[in-house]
């Protein structure tokens, strides 16, 4: 990877893992709101999305680090599809290590966020939107090229 992308890759890796940790440190020290659409209120997420695979329980976190380990390695022998979703992978990859980083220090990954209005959403953060912005950043960039192929063709 070249200079210039190494730097914006760590940037972007960084800025997102920061304002993550920064953010669930303010619930730590006991930041409570109840409002009428949402409540930002600290839980611990021992699985993953909604809960899911608490059951593993401390093994989650090993399984984890493997997960993003195995996305690093496959990362590194497809650069031209690094290259191409660079910030999307950043934001996935800081956000990912944020979480499992959670894991490690807490009890489960720093939640805060729970949405009640006309239906109840499952406790997220901020490095869970993260996630979801990437993946749709991929997806996205993908349909467009893949229409971009179609119509030169």
């Amino acid at each position: 990877m070249h200079k210039n992308l190494s730097l914006k890759f760590c940037f972007v890796f960084a800025l997102v893992f920061i304002l993550d940790q920064a953010s669930k440190y303010v619930f730590l020290q006991g930041l409570e709101y109840k409002g009428e659409f949402f409540d930002l209120v600290l839980t611990y997420n021992t699985g993953v999305a909604f809960s899911m695979f608490a059951f593993l329980g401390e093994y989650l976190k090993y399984i984890q680090l493997v997960f993003i380990l195995a996305l690093s390695v496959y990362l590194l022998y497809q650069k031209e599809f690094l290259k191409t979703h660079l910030i999307a992978f950043a934001i996935m990859l800081s956000a990912g290590c944020s979480n499992l980083l959670d894991r490690f220090v807490h009890i489960g990954v720093v939640d805060f966020v729970f949405w009640h209005k006309w239906f109840e959403f499952a406790v997220f953060n901020f490095a869970d939107v993260m996630i979801n912005i990437s993946v749709v950043l991929i997806l996205i960039k993908e349909i467009f090229n893949k229409k971009g192929e179609k119509q030169s063709c």
